[in-house]
């Protein structure tokens, strides 16, 4: 049985991640927010029901990316989906270094990908092991070679003029 406390704790260590599923899954600063909100929600209501048989962030990975899902479908069948704006998505504050434009980058590209391969890019990019990335998916490592490479090859297209 978790604590209110030993839950924020967990929440408090990991937000990166939860932050980054938000991010990757919402086109918005708003939807960002409440898909943030959502996984949190998500989490509390199931933090009972881990069992300590894989980490800590593989049970929390697959609650986000499983609820971002969710999430990005209730939302399609509710509003028509807009095009993402890529002035908004490109546009930089001043005091922007070089790696928060690399980061605004590649972020704007994995948002182009479906809704997996945007699960599977992400873990990929946190240096999760193909095992791991198996683990949260339910793909086999095979496969999640497979789809990785798929999702460098569309990336690289989309990337080169």
């Amino acid at each position: 049985m978790y604590t209110k406390e030993a839950f924020v704790r967990i929440v408090q260590e990991n937000e990166g991640l939860i932050d980054k599923v938000a991010r990757v899954y919402t086109n918005t600063k708003e939807d960002e927010q409440d898909l943030y909100q959502e996984i949190v929600y998500q989490l509390w209501k199931s933090i009972n029901s881990f069992r300590n048989e894989a980490k800590i962030t593989t049970w929390m990975y697959r609650i986000a990316l499983n609820t971002a899902i969710a999430h990005r479908n209730k939302e399609k069948r509710r509003l028509p989906v807009e095009p993402i704006n890529e002035t908004l998505l490109n546009t930089i504050d001043t005091t922007d270094t070089l790696q928060e434009e690399r980061s605004a980058a590649l972020f704007a590209m994995i948002k182009t990908l479906n809704d997996i391969d945007k699960g599977i890019i992400l873990l990929y990019l946190e240096g999760k092991s193909y095992d791991e990335i198996a683990s949260i998916t339910g793909f086999t490592p095979t496969n999640i070679g497979t789809r990785l490479g798929r999702i460098r090859q569309k990336m690289t297209s989309k990337h080169t003029p």
